[in-house]
């Protein structure tokens, strides 16, 4: 096997153990999957019903130009559809994107704790990635601005609302960051959970403006993660130049009609939203009924404040996997002293509530 230089200098890894590989580990299924972000109040019946009947037609390649679906991502943002093209979930188009502007040695600015998969996908290309700490409990957009401007970087990354943390930015404060990216650099804005986030969170579209390219997803609050579809909106020439890089039938019939349908259910995304904001209460609650701190969300998790250091934070982490309640937590100091709860039924919030108690007995002792 004759691997690329860059290939052999690289780790066989992966950024995310699975529940799936951790439930064979511990021989037994979660009672709560609460860990990796996905709404767990399930997709719009409308976009089950339309995945079913277009499982019929599954013999056949979907649409590579995903026609419909682009041109009704465009009407839903009141956009050109020059400036849309969905791809298998942020994480495929992140790959695409930085295939399109990361060459080797090539500089590239994130925050130390931010998305490790983009982080997968630059090391992927030779890139070189720089990155800078969180400020607090927030990725910090002057920071990324200034080591961008110092290493002459091709891309940044952020994201807003922000995964770890849950933590987000006002609009006014990214709309300043993009007006201010160095010449020959381009933002990478990661929204997946903009459909969760308060208002006055994500700023108008520009999409005439090439300093920045903005990522949305249907694997949250549309509760189609196990599909991979997302999507990016940007300037018409980033945009087309996909084209040159992408897997044209990357997005399947079934994942193409199930994307449609969820985008035309307003109401049950109205109804999800609801939900989730009603659960981030019930963990905020629980936490601080046990003496720990939730921080504010603008997602579908919360991230808890242990109160000690990373180590006791792996202990809670451990103790509460043991007892089936399937959560993740940041892998780098100084955020690694917290855990992150993903929304859930009442019937989650229910076994968090009897694990949590004896998961911080175990970790004390």
């Amino acid at each position: 096997m004759r691997l690329t230089p860059l290939a052999q200098g690289l780790p066989a890894s992966v950024p995310f153990v699975g529940p799936e590989a951790q439930e064979r580990a511990r021989g037994a299924a979660f009672a709560a999957r609460l860990g990796a972000n996905e709404s767990v109040f399930g997709p719009s019946p409308q976009a089950v019903a339309a995945m079913a009947d277009a499982a019929r037609d599954a013999w056949m390649y979907g649409d590579p130009e995903a026609h419909d679906l682009r041109a009704a991502l465009a009407t839903h943002h009141g956009i050109p559809v020059a400036n849309v093209v969905p791809g298998e979930g942020i994480d495929g188009l992140l790959g695409y994107l930085v295939r399109l502007l990361v060459g080797p040695g090539d500089a590239v600015v994130t925050s130390a704790g931010a998305y490790p998969t983009f982080n997968y996908h630059v090391a992927g290309y030779g890139g070189t990635l720089h990155t800078v700490p969180f400020k607090g409990d927030h990725e910090d957009p002057e920071a990324l601005l200034a080591r961008a401007a110092k290493v002459d970087a091709k891309l940044i990354y952020l994201s807003n609302p922000d995964n770890p943390m849950g933590s987000w930015h006002g609009a006014d404060v990214i709309r300043d960051m993009i007006a201010r990216v160095p010449e020959g650099c381009v933002l990478c804005l990661d929204e997946a959970y903009a459909d969760l986030a308060p208002p006055g969170t994500v700023p108008p579209l520009d999409v005439s403006d090439p300093r920045v390219i903005r990522m949305r997803t249907f694997s949250k609050a549309h509760g189609l993660a196990g599909l991979r579809v997302g999507y990016a909106l940007g300037h018409a020439d980033l945009i087309q130049a996909f084209d040159k890089v992408r897997n044209h039938f990357g997005l399947g019939r079934v994942a193409q009609a199930g994307a449609l349908a969820a985008l035309a259910d307003a109401d049950w995304l109205a109804e999800v939203q609801a939900r989730v904001a009603q659960s981030r209460d019930a963990i905020a609650a629980i936490a601080a009924q046990h003496g720990l701190t939730p921080l504010p969300s603008a997602t579908n998790f919360v991230t808890v404040e242990c109160g000690r250091d990373g180590d006791f934070a792996r202990r809670v982490l451990a103790a509460l996997i043991d007892a089936g309640i399937f959560v993740r937590m940041p892998g780098v100091a100084p955020l690694d002293r917290c855990i992150r709860i993903g929304c859930g039924t009442a019937a989650d919030m229910d076994a968090l509530r009897e694990a949590l108690p004896r998961a911080l007995d175990r970790a004390r002792s």
